[in-house]
């Protein structure tokens, strides 16, 4: 993370972008729009600060090291998981368990989010018994 801090003048202007989630004094989240658009002209040969700059971000306020690591960790998650590396997952993975009851379209939401899990697991397992019985 970059130990330059916003301004509350630059947090203003950082909000003002559509390419921006949220921003604090701190951070930046970028949108997943704007990672994926980031991605693609990186992979046409484009620079990190080229592209940040055609979207409307101003480099000097963001700081090049900040641009950098942007990039870097982008390029690495997009290479390793596709595109679902682009997505923002401190929200879904935090560790922490939540303090409140879940409504029922969230708890209809988390259910059928693990059984999608259990039928992929399902799907594996058969296959792999499968190639288990081809190769005996």
């Amino acid at each position: 993370m970059s130990k330059k801090l916003f301004t509350p003048q630059e947090i203003e202007q950082l909000k003002q972008n559509e390419y921006v989630k949220s921003v604090s004094e701190k951070g930046i989240t970028y949108t997943k729009e704007f990672k994926e658009n980031f991605i693609m002209m990186s992979e046409k040969g484009k620079f990190p600060r080229e592209i940040f700059e055609y979207y409307g971000f101003n480099v000097t306020v963001l700081g090049m090291q900040r641009v950098n690591s942007a990039a870097k960790r982008w390029k690495q998650a997009f290479k390793t998981q596709g595109p679902l590396g682009l997505d923002d997952s401190r929200t879904k993975n935090s560790g922490r368990s939540l303090k409140r009851e879940l409504t029922l379209e969230e708890q209809l939401l988390r259910t059928q989010a693990e059984l999608e899990v259990l039928k992929i697991e399902n799907e594996l397992l058969k296959k792999l018994r499968l190639m288990r019985k081809m190769l005996e």
